[in-house]
């Protein structure tokens, strides 16, 4: 964790933690650094946003760092951070910038940096880029003359990605009614074209972005709108997308949730089925459910378990070359069509498995059953000495042998406040909640919480 730049680029409440000034000095960094690989010093660097008023002011200030260090920017405008993703990687871009706080608030802005893979940034790069906005590294030159870059309008790219979306399912769409929650996010512009050129009726809700609505009870934080549209209309299942169209979550024909791990599970037991699922394998973060560990152990399939952080479940996959992976909140890695999680991808590939299999959703995500989980978080003194403290490592090791592989324990540091998350999964709630509070007692009594 830098200074500025966290597990998913740097985020903060516009204009007071992340400023017009900040993005200019990043465009100024990324525009020299990227330069000097090309005999002309003339990088190319493609830019995204979502909807956030916030968002067109941080594109004019990163487009004028860029310009005026020599890079000619590529604007797609409004779209998604697969988007982007997807045009750096087969455009030839040298990396791409999405301007997004994903599923945060309207308020709050984030710049995440992509290299030309698609993938996010190398984490020495962004300590670079925070030594130069610190005045550590020194100060940059300034393109003069006919070296000052460019800014281009590039909504082609965007339409391409568009046209690759479609090209993904095999069957058509036709005769399946289909719910969209756009979050009134990247995905507003982009999704309903989709599912309509392949065949499906779409309804769509949240889609009419204000600058100041994204994510504001919708999306995939909110899924309550879309589970009443499902039902109120009939549909055969729905898809809440968040701000930045990276995440999926589904709802069924009847309303009920479809998480992150029933969607690792029910599209991975159709690879498998058809034979892509390299190695019978799933990777997952530590914070999967145990029903998820459980169901695919009982339908022939191993899994592996990263930190928590997509980033992480990435560089597992493209290490081992494995199929599927991603986190209970819908950020799913399809690695044969993309590099980072994709929303709208999920999606299709969630109707992919319902026509092929001839089963409604509720059927195919049915077959995992999830474990009650209780998670509590404990405001500590010091996360490095809860972790490592012996009565707490006894108290958890306690749980874990009277759960009998039929639960478990998790201690986990926050990553940006001075919290210990403690999370148990067992047979029922009282379970959980019982062995929770089991262990937090043990942190109050060896004088860690504040």
């Amino acid at each position: 964790m830098g200074k500025y730049f966290g597990t998913d680029g740097f985020r903060g409440e516009a204009n007071v933690a992340l400023r017009a000034e900040h993005a200019f000095m990043i465009g100024r960094y990324l525009g020299w650094y990227f330069g000097k690989m090309h005999e002309d010093g003339k990088a190319h660097i493609a830019i995204g946003k979502d909807t956030r008023r916030s968002s067109y002011m941080l594109e004019d200030a990163l487009s004028a760092g860029l310009t005026s260090s020599g890079a000619n920017a590529y604007l797609l405008h409004v779209t998604t951070t697969p988007s982007v993703s997807y045009v750096v990687r087969t455009e030839g871009f040298d990396c791409g910038v999405m301007i997004s706080a994903s599923h945060n608030p309207f308020y709050d802005n984030g710049i995440k940096i992509m290299r030309a893979n698609g993938q996010k940034i190398e984490p020495e790069i962004e300590e670079k880029i925070e030594s130069y906005m610190d005045g550590v590294s020194g100060e940059i030159p300034y393109a003069t003359r006919e070296n000052i870059g460019r800014t281009i309008d590039f909504a082609a790219g965007r339409n391409r990605y568009i046209g690759y979306l479609m090209t993904i399912p095999t069957r058509s769409f036709k005769g399946k009614r289909v719910g969209l929650d756009c979050a009134n996010g990247s995905s507003s512009s982009i999704a309903k074209s989709v599912f309509e050129a392949l065949g499906a009726k779409v309804m769509v809700i949240n889609n009419t972005p204000d600058g100041t609505n994204i994510n504001r009870g919708c999306g995939s934080t909110h899924l309550e709108a879309i589970e009443n549209f499902v039902v109120d209309n009939g549909l055969d299942c729905g898809f809440a997308y968040d701000g930045d169209a990276d995440r999926c979550l589904a709802v069924d024909e009847n309303g009920h949730e479809v998480t992150g791990d029933h969607i690792m599970f029910l599209c991975g037991k159709y690879l498998k089925e058809i034979g892509q699922l390299k190695d019978d394998t799933v990777v997952t973060t530590v914070m999967s459910n145990l029903g998820l560990y459980k169901s695919l152990e009982a339908n022939g399939m191993s899994y592996e378990q990263t930190n928590v952080g997509d980033k992480y479940v990435a560089e597992n996959m493209m290490e081992n070359g494995y199929t599927i992976g991603g986190e209970q909140s819908g950020h799913i890695i399809f690695s044969k069509y993309a590099t980072t999680g994709d929303g709208i991808l999920t999606s299709l590939m969630i109707m992919q498995a319902m026509l092929d299999k001839k089963m409604p959703l509720s059927m195919l995500a049915g077959e995992m059953k999830v474990y009650p989980q209780v998670l509590k978080n404990v405001i500590v003194k010091d996360k490095e000495e809860a972790q490592k403290n012996p009565r707490v490592l006894a108290a958890a090791e306690e749980v874990t042998k009277a759960l009998a592989g039929d639960g478990r324990i998790l201690l986990r540091a926050s990553g940006t406040e001075p919290k210990i998350r403690v999370m148990v999964e067992a047979k029922t709630n009282d379970l959980c909640e019982k062995y929770v509070d089991q262990v937090i007692e043990v942190i109050k009594g060896e004088g860690l919480a504040v």
